[in-house]
């Protein structure tokens, strides 16, 4: 690899790493002393590199790099040594003894502890996003940003006002117990869902950048099912259904970055293995009793990887998403019902049910009767799908739907 592009991607890997350690040994209130030291790290790795050429084992480096220079920094600042707990104090009054644990488990068992401190419910969801981006995944505000299609000073203000309420309600970072896991897993696993959402339903035209996002979600949630208190069913199943939907990664764009849909994708172009991983993870969810959203949104997302149109295939869907709606209901999973109701009982019954939703203020209630009612009173049609474009907000969207008009003009 290329020292230009080893850099990025030591930073993107390795940065969090180190970030968990050192804010899990300083605690939350020290969280910028740790990401000073870090990213003063890699600044010397720059400098370093450009001079002297790459070092035989860069990330070694870089770890040995960042443990004396966190002992540095104990060493001379009275100031943040009175901050820290009595035995940290004792260690850094004595360097020589004091050893910065790098180790595989002690930065797994770090990172476990991060995500249930960045996923905590006194922060909103939105800021839960953004802290695990830049602290469990290692992606700068510019990134986040053009995620968020925002710029740097929105992410940085969201960024230090999530800091700033972990700081003042003072989190512990530790390794959850079977309480706190019972009682904030799911938060956790509702925030790396979404993160994975900002990946996998992007509004960025970055293909790069929205793959990052959905491997990171991944990561972390592997994380999680490779843990022995973390690996319960819900875990494999949110692992599952991720593994469902970057199955089809590939197909989801043509070469100019067009949203290709369902119905239209090449199944050859879908990942078969990790369609298979998917299944595997789905059956290591189904042990024991509980059914989650994430449960039946893998199954769902398991049928889908089915391309034929069978009869057989939408039954089930539509039983999933009933059973869905009386586990956490949303006007969103009511709305995608209501296509695999149409594809069940016909247009004609799925139209009776999306028109009691009365989603006035949203694109896809608009196109999807403009689906329904395309052949039936194509009139009606095209005026939906003229409603959808006034409300639409990306370009992926407007051409989508600026196709379904061109088809019932022509």
């Amino acid at each position: 690899m290329e020292k230009q592009e080893l850099i990025p991607n030591l930073f993107r890997s390795e940065y969090q790493k180190i970030v968990s350690v050192l804010v899990r040994l300083f605690g939350i209130a020290e969280i910028e002393t740790a990401e000073d030291i870090v990213s003063d790290t890699f600044l010397s790795a720059t400098e370093a590199w450009s001079t002297r050429g790459l070092p035989e084992n860069p990330t070694a480096w870089l770890y040995t790099v960042a443990k004396n220079k966190t002992k540095n920094h104990l060493k001379r600042d009275k100031l943040f040594q009175d901050k820290l707990s009595p035995e940290i104090q004792y260690l850094a009054a004595t360097t020589e003894e004091f050893e910065i644990d790098l180790s595989s488990k002690n930065i797994g068992d770090s990172q476990l502890a991060m995500i249930f401190t960045v996923c905590n419910p006194q922060i909103s969801l939105e800021s839960q996003i953004a802290l695990a981006l830049n602290l469990l995944c290692g992606f700068g505000i510019q990134e986040i940003a053009d995620a968020y299609l925002t710029n740097k000073e929105v992410v940085y203000k969201r960024l230090k006002r999530a800091k700033a309420k972990l700081k003042e309600v003072n989190v512990k970072i530790e390794q959850p117990g079977l309480t706190e896991i019972s009682e904030r897993l799911n938060t956790v696993l509702t925030t790396l869902y979404l993160l994975f959402s900002e990946g996998y339903y992007s509004t960025t035209k970055n293909s790069i950048l929205r793959r990052d996002f959905c491997a990171e979600a991944m990561r972390l949630v592997y994380l999680l099912a490779s843990q022995e208190q973390t690996n319960l069913p819900n875990v494999n199943a949110l692992l599952s259904l991720m593994c469902f939907h970057v199955s089809r990664f590939d197909a989801r764009a043509n070469s100019d970055g067009e949203v290709i849909l369902y119905h239209d994708q090449d199944e050859s172009l879908w990942d078969h293995q990790m369609i298979e991983q998917g299944k595997y993870y789905l059956g290591l969810s189904a042990r024991g009793n509980q059914l989650t959203k994430f449960h039946l949104e893998a199954a769902i997302a398991y049928w889908h990887t089915h391309k034929e149109d069978l009869p057989e295939k939408w039954l089930q869907i539509l039983h999933l998403y009933n059973n869905l709606l009386i586990v956490e209901y949303s006007p969103i999973v009511a709305l995608n019902r209501t296509y695999a109701l149409a594809k069940v009982e016909g247009k004609t019954a799925a139209i009776i049910e999306a028109e009691k939703l009365n989603l006035s203020d949203n694109q896809f209630y608009y196109s999807l009767l403009g689906n329904l009612y395309t052949g039936i009173d194509n009139v009606v049609a095209l005026d939906h799908y003229k409603q959808a474009m006034a409300l639409a907000n990306t370009d992926t969207d407007r051409l989508i739907i600026t196709k379904h008009i061109q088809n019932l003009e022509s």
